[in-house]
């Protein structure tokens, strides 16, 4: 790609350095190519919920992350335990960057939303292209108003009806928008201008060293399930244990399921617990995560049986498949579909526990012969549709267009 000096984009999203997300990536990159990347964004909390160490939480400060200018502003945080800070942490980001937003959008050549969490978050962006007429693409990590009322928000005629409003007044204020799910297309078209092209721009997997020596999940040799990653509600990890715990003995004394990670659901998954063959390993870095990846015969994505789910590919599935480990996915829709169709490893209905259990029996069963299949399927997999040089280029090119 050409390389154009002194062209100015701004990033505006909730989460970013030190954070671990994949628009750390997305900024430096485009930075490496000449422009002047500037970020809009939080103190760092995710995902304790608290500040990190070595930051103060003041109302707004600029920092500096190589060469890169980060506008930070005051969070919210106890945000894990109490619904009320995190509709505040949403509500204090739209109105402080709204602020901070009309101060600094003049000087920028292009406006980039990080749209990963709530569609509030992407105020900030939209305030700066209806001001300062700036161009603004949006990548699409999430859906409204389908995740809000995915998380528990009962669905009134009177929420529906601002949330439409509000969703559609967000969509037909951009210019370009990437989605990391095929099937978001399907769910955002209403809300978007008329002739505005989608484009299917998935998440990459996380840099995996796959060279680091494997952590040893037991002494005995078994079949090694694992889940990595947030253990909440909507991980449906509470079917996966019912399920697993239905094996009869002379499977479940061949195989283990492992849990790596932690969440609000944790306690509870703990005590709904019978079987010593589940273990609950607890949040490790993520530079580590390869030791467990690495150790596992079957790497675990799972969702809750809901609408906005069957469009959602999260993104701990292209991190699994570049680890080169079959999969299991307990999920319909969209990844279901990618495993499935790309031969990456069996899949399972989230609300059904005898087939849950099933589809741990027919892995426990597999074959060297078809672990290898699976592995090259993956391999291919990872070198095309989720290259990530390639994804960070066309995200790129679709800001600049």
């Amino acid at each position: 790609m050409e390389k154009i000096l002194n062209k100015k984009i701004l990033i505006v999203t909730e989460y970013f350095y030190p954070e671990e997300f994949k628009i750390n990536d997305i900024a430096l990159e485009w930075q490496k190519k000449g422009y002047e990347v500037d970020v809009l964004t939080n103190f760092p909390t995710y995902p304790a919920g608290k500040i990190f160490d070595g930051y103060e939480n003041r109302w707004y400060r600029k920092d500096d992350y190589k060469g890169i200018t980060i506008y930070r502003l005051k969070a919210v945080t106890g945000y894990k335990e109490s619904l009320f800070k995190k509709l505040l942490k949403y509500f204090v980001f739209m109105f402080l960057g709204s602020i901070v937003a009309l101060k600094i959008g003049k000087k920028y050549d292009y406006i980039f939303g990080f749209n990963m969490a709530a569609l509030t978050g992407m105020i900030p962006a939209v305030v700066i292209k209806k001001v300062y007429k700036k161009p603004l693409t949006f990548w699409a990590q999430d859906i409204w108003p389908e995740s809000v009322y995915a998380y528990g928000f009962k669905k009134t005629k009177l929420l529906a009806y601002f949330l439409e409003k509000f969703v559609k007044f967000m969509y037909s204020n951009i210019d370009a928008i990437a989605i990391s799910g095929k099937g978001f297309q399907q769910k955002l078209k209403p809300y978007i201008k008329e002739g505005l092209q989608f484009h299917y721009l998935p998440n990459w997997a996380d840099e995996l060293d796959m060279n680091l020596e494997a952590v040893v999940f037991s002494t005995e040799k078994k079949v090694h399930f694992t889940f990595a990653g947030n253990v909440g509600k909507v991980q449906n990890l509470e079917n996966i244990i019912i399920a697993f715990n239905q094996l009869e003995d002379k499977y479940a004394n061949k195989a283990q399921l492992n849990i790596v990670g932690d969440g609000s659901a944790l306690e509870e998954l703990k005590s709904l617990n019978k079987k010593d063959n589940v273990v609950f390993h607890g949040r490790k870095p993520r530079n580590d995560m390869a030791m467990y990846y690495k150790a596992s015969d079957f790497l675990i994505v799972s969702l809750i049986d809901k609408p906005i789910f069957s469009v959602t590919v999260p993104a701990k599935t292209q991190t699994y498949i570049a680890a080169k480990k079959p999969i299991l996915a307990i999920i319909d829709g969209n990844t279901a579909n990618i495993i499935n169709d790309n031969n990456l490893g069996y899949i399972a209905a989230p609300n059904d526990i005898k087939q849950i259990t099933n589809v741990f029996i027919e892995a426990i069963n597999t074959d060297d012969k078809q672990i290898e299949k699976f592995t090259i399927n993956c391999i291919k997999l990872t070198n095309t549709i989720f290259n990530k040089k390639k994804i960070i280029d066309n995200l790129l090119k679709l800001t600049i267009s």
